[in-house]
């Protein structure tokens, strides 16, 4: 059943900041503050927390547990380990789900090197509030720049990619990971001793538990699952790349602890700085590329090169959060491809970005010249809609009811404990969450995310 000859980490740590860079991305910087500033601060931290250690590690080892069993890429772990049946098909939407996540997120992921290179260009011009307004529409619309811009970023993460998993994707991880650390820290402690940053950390980190109510826990459970990048076959695919000596259950644990370090620290740039100005945060492609540009400024008007600075660090704080995503989304169709018809990496990986080139145009152009819906809804839209809400948590659920009710709970023990080398006094919690609590959970996202409640 396993491919003994496959490629593999060359180390625990490169597993787990590989895993981590999976998990990390855009989502963290933007999307985690304003769910936890307008959902009552530290309570929903507290709650989103508790959802990713009830609901995100089992998920998450249940997805480690496939591909290491496995040996193989997402796109064929379930049809290794459940021959003949048709539980197929959940890797087959895992790819699938990767593979149209990459095409609109590399649109976003390329506004990142636009805004680094207006920032070293136009640092220290002042601008009003409307400036940046107009900048982002006229920029986010143009038919060319957008289009640029994230044609240069799939085709670095290309590169990378070919590369392999030992030269490529843990060895970037291990270079991206580190920086992207160090310049989170950074930027939280300047934004932390800015005047008046108190009202911001306070209004992030003091509880709220009067509006704590069901829709922040549907809240923290969503932001949980899309937050640790669940039901999209990244992590079965690198856990295919693990060691026989890697604790499946400290990796997961590890890989929420620092996904869900670099949220909050996230939260510890935004809130204070904002704050410190008076401006309300927003979600989404204005917060990073409308607001914050602004509140840089304000915030360090007097000393219009900081500001700078500042907003370089940002930005390129950014674009390592978004390549560690595309490295790893492009990865689950290249592995898949380069497995299921033996096709060299490099053939494989060509087809992938191929593709990508074609979907990420349409989804940039979606924004502005091409004005065609679909169901109502633009193609950068829709993609978003199609695989956000409904192929990730669908892809999450089949998860747990494949790992919880049809493999063997011998093999999911045993790759718990590798081989019964290490204690797990938490595999009957690991199952039942497993079996119950998650798969209702993800029900309830879905049911909220499509609007339902």
């Amino acid at each position: 059943m396993q491919n003994s000859g496959r490629v593999s980490f060359g180390s625990k740590l490169g597993a787990i900041l590989a895993a981590a860079g999976s998990a990390v991305g855009l989502g963290n910087i933007w999307r985690f503050p304003y769910e936890a500033g307008n959902h009552g601060g530290a309570a929903f931290i507290l709650i989103y927390l508790a959802c990713v250690l009830l609901m995100g590690m089992p998920i998450m080892i249940a997805e480690f547990t496939v591909g290491r069993r496995a040996k193989a890429s997402t796109g064929r772990a379930f049809a290794v380990l459940a021959p003949g049946t048709q539980w197929k098909w959940i890797g087959f939407l895992g790819v699938l789900a990767g593979l149209l996540i990459l095409g609109y997120y590399l649109v976003v992921a390329g506004w990142t090197l636009e805004y680094i290179l207006q920032t070293i260009v136009n640092g220290t011009a002042q601008q009003q509030p409307e400036d940046f307004v107009n900048a982002f529409q006229s920029f986010s619309q143009d038919p060319f720049r957008p289009v640029l811009w994230l044609l240069v970023f799939l085709f670095l993460t290309h590169f990378i990619v070919v590369k392999g998993v030992k030269d490529g994707i843990e060895k970037s991880s291990k270079i991206f990971m580190p920086v992207l650390f160090i310049l989170i820290v950074v930027l939280a402690i300047c934004s932390m001793s800015l005047p008046n940053a108190g009202r911001g950390l306070e209004f992030l980190l003091k509880p709220d538990f009067s509006k704590v109510n069901a829709d922040v826990f549907l809240g923290a459970m969503g932001q949980a699952f899309f937050s640790l990048s669940l039901g999209m076959g990244c992590l079965s695919t690198y856990a295919s790349y693990f060691g026989s000596d890697t604790q499946l259950g400290k990796t997961a644990l590890s890989v929420g602890v620092i996904d869900s370090m670099v949220a909050i620290l996230a939260g510890l740039i935004i809130f204070p700085a904002a704050f410190s100005v008076g401006i309300q945060p927003d979600a989404g492609p204005s917060l990073i590329f409308i607001t914050l540009p602004n509140v840089f400024q304000q915030a360090f008007g007097s000393v219009p090169i900081l500001a700078a600075v500042f907003s370089l660090m940002f930005y390129i704080l950014l674009a390592l959060a978004a390549l560690t995503s595309t490295i790893s989304l492009h990865e689950v169709v290249t592995a898949y491809l380069s497995e299921r018809f033996d096709l060299k990496r490099s053939r494989a990986a060509l087809f992938v970005t191929g593709f990508c080139v074609v979907t990420g145009i349409m989804s940039s152009l979606s924004l502005g010249v091409w004005e065609d819906k679909f169901f109502g809804l633009g193609f950068f839209d829709l993609l978003d809609f199609v695989t956000a809400k409904m192929m990730l948590p669908l892809n999450g659920l089949l998860v747990c009811l494949f790992v919880g009710w049809y493999l063997k709970k011998s093999l999911s023990r045993d790759e718990l404990t590798n081989g019964g080398t290490l204690r797990a006094p938490y595999y009957p919690l690991y199952m039942l969450l497993l079996r119950y609590v998650v798969p209702v959970a993800i029900l309830l996202i879905m049911i909220n995310e499509l609007g339902f409640i």
